[in-house]
């Protein structure tokens, strides 16, 4: 897989979705429904512009950009933008998963830079880690309190081990006047003291190295500020953003000059697709961690200053008509993670004029759909859908199928297993 060069202007059909959608739909009619779609050229496109939001291009890097799998879950596709110049390394989320792709195999190179995003109580893993001289120098552990190095120490203690690299997560959400707490809910590690008072145990501590730190900027990074048919609840949420990038920027810059006091940090870590520009921008900030623009979920329809290409798709097939209003499709109920709302569910993007039904949505089994268009749907027809969230979708197939343009049209070019049809389920 290829993401080198950038799209040409006439493979870029996705802004044109009445040619889009049915040349994705001619390209895999051999294929039989569920299926997943990796479209190439808007695959390289979102690479490619991800690295222009991060001040830079893939011949004039700026800020490196490190690969969140979580988003992806795909392994020759991490593979494939790892490639690129601009993006360094892996932010994972299970330390198994770290430990897989640090190890690399027959297929896929080593990933010797990978930093696990969240805590791991995996004590097995731990164990793993701790006693490879080669996994020890590639993974890096996400900790904030020293409960977590208690934890370390109690599987594997300081003499019997490998030093242990870890990362200090600072909080990154806003105590907002009035509204309070303004983010998601991780580190502890609020103010420049508390990172430093931590910082400075974890120096103390034998059989650990502090080599990085990172914030995640949720309610910049992971909120669409121009939500549909809301534009009251939308200034409310961008002038949450600006307030919130204000406080961050220079509580983050005491939190970094802190521990850049008292431990030489390789790197410092912050932001996410939706806060590229801004975290950029940021002087105490080394790398961004990003991944959900490569694939372009439909969450990224609700944000004014970006839209990544729709790279990832799947297509179900209608399978019943209960009456003449009304076409069912066979399964459906791929629902993102998160609040519980109307925007986690898949979005039905072709034909258009389609929506679910208000008393069964999308169901783990079938999924009815009403509109202009549901009338005019067979039995066998296929209808595409967008997920929320990018590499959620990875886990409700086995591959996804590549189409790239071959003789001008889109054609099916091969196959790129999901870490599912590599047969890792890490979370």
């Amino acid at each position: 897989m290829d993401l080198t060069a950038k799209p040409l202007p006439a493979e870029r059909t996705w802004t044109t979705p009445d040619v889009f959608w049915p040349a994705l739909s001619a390209a895999t009619a051999r294929l039989d429904p569920p299926l997943a779609v990796l479209h190439l050229p808007a695959l390289r496109h979102n690479a490619h512009d991800m690295l222009r939001r991060a001040g830079g291009t893939a011949e004039r890097p700026g800020k490196p950009i490190r690969v969140a799998s979580k988003s992806v879950r795909v392994r020759s596709v991490l593979d494939a933008v790892l490639a690129l110049p601009g993006y360094a390394g892996v932010l994972a989320y299970t330390l198994p998963e770290a430990l897989w792709l640090a190890e690399g195999d027959a297929e896929h190179p080593a990933i010797e830079d990978v930093v696990v995003g969240y805590p791991t109580a995996d004590r097995g893993a731990i164990a793993r880690l701790a006693r490879s001289p080669e996994l020890a120098a590639r993974v890096t552990l996400m900790v904030d309190s020293i409960a977590h190095l208690d934890l370390i120490d109690a599987v594997v203690p300081p003499a019997e081990r490998e030093t242990i690299r870890v990362c200090l997560e600072l909080d990154s959400s806003w105590n907002a006047p009035v509204l309070g707490h303004i983010g998601v809910y991780r580190s502890p590690v609020h103010t420049a003291q508390t990172a430093r008072e931590v910082a400075e145990a974890i120096v103390r501590r034998p059989g650990f190295a502090l080599v990085g730190m990172m914030g995640y900027e949720a309610q910049i990074a992971g909120q669409g500020d121009n939500p549909p048919g809301r534009p009251a609840w939308g200034a409310t949420l961008r002038w949450m953003q600006k307030n919130s990038r204000e406080e961050l920027v220079e509580r983050r810059g005491a939190a970094v000059a802190a521990v850049r006091a008292i431990a030489d940090l390789a790197f410092v870590n912050g932001g996410g697709t939706g806060s590229l520009e801004f975290t950029a921008s940021d002087p105490s900030v080394t790398e961004i961690a990003a991944g959900s623009g490569l694939f372009g979920g439909h969450l990224f329809d609700t944000y004014r200053d970006f839209r990544p290409a729709p790279a990832a798709s799947f297509a179900l097939s209608v399978v019943r008509r209960p009456d003449d209003r009304t076409a069912t499709l066979l399964g459906g109920g791929w629902i993102a993670s998160g609040p519980p709302g109307p925007d986690r569910l898949p979005s039905v993007v072709w034909p258009t004029g389609l929506s679910m039904v208000d008393r069964e949505m999308a169901g783990e089994v079938q999924t009815p759909l009403t509109g202009a268009a549901a009338g005019i749907l067979r039995v066998g027809d296929r209808v595409w859908l967008r997920h929320t969230k990018s590499g959620e979708l990875s886990e409700h197939v086995d591959a996804f199928h590549l189409v790239d343009t071959v003789d001008g049209r889109p054609a099916v070019v091969g196959t790129a297993l999901s870490y599912r049809g590599d047969g890792k389920v890490f979370l």
